[in-house]
Order: C-alpha cells, then structure tokens, then sequence
C-alpha cells in the first residue's frame, strides 16, 4: 500500500510535490512539538522556507530583512556582547548567500563592475579597509573584531546586497512599501502606549520597548524615513486614495516626531529642510566647507588655554528634566544632564585622541577606556555609564577608535557623498530619477546630522539606511551615465 501511494506521489507533478512535501514536514514538526514538549520543532517549517529562499530566491530573505528592520529588539549576550534579533543572523545568513552567488555567478548578471568601482564604493571599502587595520592594532582585539565583522555584514548586505536589488524606481517603491508597513505599526504602538501617560516627556522611553533602545533612536528612525514618506506621496496621483493615505501618513509620522521629545529630530528634519535649497542651488560643497569651518574654529577657542573648563557644569544644578520646556531652557543653560554628560565624554575622547592620534583604541573600544581621561568638573549624575554607552558622537567616536586617518576618510566619504549626490541630481533628467536622488540624499542629510551628538551607523535602523541610500545614489549615477553613453551611440550611429 504504501509502495502504491509513493508510486502515485512521484508520478505528481513537481510543483504538487513540494507542495505535499512541505505539508507533512508542517504536520511532522507539529506532531513531534507537541509529544515531545519541545515546542521549538513547531518553527521547522519556517527554517526549511528560509532555506528554500536563500538557495533560490534570496530577494524574497533581503524583503524579509527590511520588513524586520522596524521590529527588531536588541538582545544581550553573555561576555557583554549583544545583537539585534532577528535582523543581525539573517544578515549574516545574506552576506554567506551573498558570497556564494558572486562566486557561482558567470554570466556577468551579478554586482557590476562598476558599481564596485564607483568613488562612493570605493572612498566606502577604504574606510572599512581602516577599520580593519585599526582592529589588529587594538587595545582590546576581540572587541574591535566584533565590531568589524559587524561593520561587514551590515556594508555586504545594506550596500551591496542593495545595489544589486534595488536599480529602479520600481525596486525603491518595494522597498518603501515593506519599510512603511512595519515601521508604522511600531509607530501606532508607541503612540497608543504613550497616550496612555497622556504623551509626557517623562514616560516615553517606558512605551518603546521592545522596538527601540531609547527615543533618540526612535526620533532618528522616524527622522530619516520622513524625507522618503514625504517623496513617496508624489508617486501618486493626487487625491487619489493612495495619496491621502501618504499624506495622513507623513502628518501622523510629524506628531510622532514632535511627540518623541528629541532636540536632534527636530533640528535634522529642518537642516533636510536646508539641504533641499542648497542642492537646488548647487551649494553643497560650500556649505559643507563652511560647517567644517566652524566646528574647526570652535573647538580651537575651546582648547586655547584650556577655555573648555569655563563650561564645566555645576553638578548640582545638572539634572535630569521631567518637563519638556525645562529641558530646552537647560540645555542653552549647560544645565540638562544628557548634554553635559556628553561634553564630559568629548573632553574625555579629546585627551583620548592626545594619546592615540594614529590609530585610535580600536573600533568598539571608547566605552572601555575612556574614564582615566574624563575631566571631574564635567561629571554628571549618569557618569557611571551602567548601560556602557559611547561617547554619542560618531566623529569624535571614529576618531578615538581608528586615529586622524579613520576620521578624515569618514569625513571623505560622507562629504563626497553629498557632493557628488548633488551633481547626480543635476546630471538627471528624468524627473521620477531627480527625486529618486533627492529622497537618498536627504535621507542621509538627517543621518549625519544625527551623527554630530550621536553615534548609530551600527544600529540596524539607522545604519541600515544610510548604506541603502549610498548604494541607490551609486546605482543612480550609472544610470544616467548609461543614458548617456546609449545617447552618444544612437547619436554616432545617425551620424
């Protein structure tokens, strides 16, 4: 009898059978769930389907990882490490699939040659490049070796990875669609959460959890996804259902903003604001010089004799606010202590440096060595650090971790980025691709922004996107120069 059954089985069409093939591994993996009382065999479906993707359809995982982005939760490990679950194993389980498809790909249908020699990808693999090399001078190698294989995964999949799938105004639709989804629900979770504490400052790091660590990365989250919300709406028809439905959207994502109480936010949506001016007047280079300028000068003045110590707060009086309006008047007061403790991280990453200026502590290091430099006249009630934070900038971060040389091809690659996206934006004629172009760059405006009194280009929701971006600016510009070369050949060809 049962010869006769897999006889009729395997006269089946295959479609049929993988069909009835994936149903008794369903009800097999229940069954033994449920005898055993190991309930973890119920999840063997899900692991054959991720399996069956990654062998051959690994757009549907790369899908599955930007759904993830908005609800992963952050996880601690034993030895003190952490990861972010489940969006930091499957983009491990991309770069291996990744790695696997260029080696086996012969067709020339994989990542373009020039994409890899793109001066973004390029200025992009010599910071990494540093990393590395700071690693194996490191303080503390273990630490700086998890944090460049971090650093890995997150460039293979989130620049990589997303230069190869998403190419076209199609691709960046998708992928702001899966975003929008899950992001949104988180928001609409939060906001019912907080609305029950009447939507106080003092209670919106209780109703974050399990999706944020704190409400700065909450505002930054939302903060970077608003220039893309704001330009998905022009997408359609206006009016129509799927227009108002944006539109209600972006309105509904400006109160969640306003409502995440973080001075950064606000001040990064209005330098986006800013950007959008100065990319239309071709103003980018200098204002970038400018900027740097100033930043040049003012910390100048600040170590001239030691001027720095005349800001020193009184510890007193720096305390923690429970009122949003007290807190703004702290902070010009040098009175709020999540500002003053910051500064008494700087001082301690300035003496850092001092000791260090080539090749820094080592990546992922600050946290582990910073206090014998710290200044006792900037301490602040939170300056035992428990939950072993850093120094919240990712400038002064990279150059305490990886020396001068990390900071100035930082420095390098994010400049030239907005440089070059502004050219881009110029050189495109096709009016969907100039937004295109404008949306990735004033994504990555908000996210370097952010970068100036914060470091998260390594948590997935915001580091994720600022790779995406770069990789659709780099797709972008070869694009144009493809329409280009293809004009010049239709050109030579009439002539």
């Amino acid at each position: 009898m049962i010869a006769k059954q897999l006889k009729i089985w395997m006269a089946q069409t295959p479609e049929y059978k993988l069909f009835s093939g994936f149903a008794a591994i369903v009800v097999l993996s229940l069954f033994s769930a449920a005898a055993s009382g190991y309930y973890v065999l119920a999840g063997l479906p899900a692991l054959v389907l991720f399996a069956w993707f990654c062998l051959l359809d690994f757009r549907k995982i790369y899908y599955l990882l930007l759904f993830c982005l908005p609800l992963s939760t952050e996880v601690y490990l034993p030895g003190g490490l952490g990861t972010d679950l489940p969006t930091e194993p499957i983009m491990v389980v991309l770069m291996l699939v990744l790695g696997a498809f260029v080696l086996q790909r012969k067709d020339g249908t994989g990542i373009e040659r020039r994409f890899f020699m793109h001066p973004i990808t390029l200025l992009l693999m010599a910071h990494v490049g540093w990393i590395f090399a700071t690693t194996l001078s490191s303080e503390m190698f273990l630490v700086s070796l998890k944090f460049s294989l971090a650093k890995t995964w997150y460039i293979t999949v989130f620049f990589f990875l997303s230069g190869y799938l998403i190419r076209t105004e199609r691709e960046v639709k998708i992928l702001f669609w899966i975003v929008f989804s899950s992001l949104m629900f988180t928001v609409l979770v939060t906001m019912v959460r907080h609305s029950a504490y009447g939507f106080s400052f003092r209670d919106i790091h209780r109703v974050l959890h399990p999706f944020q660590r704190n409400h700065v990365n909450y505002a930054a989250t939302l903060a970077l996804f608003f220039p893309i919300l704001f330009f998905a709406i022009s997408w359609y028809r206006r009016f129509s259902r799927l227009w108002w439905f944006l539109s209600l959207s972006a309105v509904f994502m400006l109160a969640a903003i306003y409502l995440s109480y973080t001075r950064a936010a606000y001040i990064s949506l209005l330098l986006a604001a800013g950007a959008y001016v100065v990319v239309h007047l071709r103003l980018m280079r200098y204002i970038l010089m400018a900027g740097a300028l100033a930043v040049v000068l003012v910390i100048s003045s600040l170590a001239i004799n030691n001027r720095y110590l005349d800001y020193a707060p009184n510890y007193d009086r720096t305390v923690t606010h429970y009122n949003f309006d007290n807190l703004l008047e702290a902070t010009y007061k040098m009175e709020d202590i999540s500002t003053m403790e910051r500064v008494y991280r700087w001082v301690a990453g300035s003496h850092m440096t001092a000791t260090h200026p080539y090749m820094g502590f080592g990546p992922g290091n600050f946290v582990n060595f910073y206090k014998p430099y710290a200044v006792t006249s900037f301490q602040t009630y939170v300056s035992d650090n428990k939950e072993q934070s850093g120094i919240h900038s990712y400038f002064l971060m990279t150059l305490v971790e990886q020396g001068w040389p990390g900071l100035l091809l930082l420095v390098a690659l994010l400049f030239y980025t907005l440089i070059k996206g502004e050219t881009i934006y110029h050189q495109t004629s096709d009016p969907a691709r100039r937004r295109l172009v404008l949306m990735a760059l004033l994504c990555l405006v908000v996210i370097d922004s952010f970068l100036l009194i914060n470091d998260m280009i390594e948590t997935d929701k915001v580091g994720s996107f600022f790779f995406i971006f770069m990789a659709i600016l780099v797709n972008l510009d070869l694009a144009n120069r493809k329409e280009e070369l293809d004009g010049k050949r239709e050109q030579d060809a009439e002539d």
